[in-house]
């Protein structure tokens, strides 16, 4: 099983904004994390969509994998540079001087490949509940028990 990566350096958000998104679909299968990137209505998420979407034009690049199988093994998103490289300064109260800061962040997405199950995606919970009523019925009936009431006894 292979992984498959994209990565989307010195993106023009913050990475607090963009690990919001990124918690959305951590996990999920690469279908239904684009099905919840597009509803979401976050500027994150238009930067996490093209890189999972890169993720998958390199997966799909080797000819083995079936791109309906793949899911969302692993994104991050880490802080990058500020964007000028140096702070800049807009004036404050009683003549100070605060700093400006224009974040970036890296978004690291790293995608899998489920493996195929041999009865489907219900093959084995069903055969276990299949199995679980004849089981009972092999099983001898206990005999039911009844608790004798307990007094106090007069001497």
């Amino acid at each position: 099983m292979s992984n498959f990566e994209a990565h989307h350096r010195f993106a023009h958000i913050t990475a607090r904004k963009a690990r919001y998104v990124a918690d959305l679909v951590r996990g999920k299968d690469v279908n239904r994390a684009i099905e919840i990137l597009d509803g979401t209505h976050k500027r994150g998420s238009f930067f996490v969509s093209r890189v999972l979407k890169s993720a998958i034009a390199n997966a799909t690049r080797d000819g083995q994998v079936n791109a309906n199988r793949l899911f969302v093994r692993e994104i991050q998103v880490d802080a990058g540079p500020l964007l000028q490289g140096r702070f800049r300064f807009q004036p404050g109260p009683m003549g100070r001087a605060l700093p400006i800061r224009k974040r970036t962040s890296h978004i690291h997405v790293v995608l899998g490949e489920r493996q195929a199950q041999a009865g489907g995606r219900r093959g084995a919970k069903a055969t276990a509940v299949a199995a679980a009523p004849a089981a009972a019925e092999a099983a001898p009936k206990a005999k039911a028990t009844t608790r004798k009431s307990t007094s106090k006894k007069q001497s």
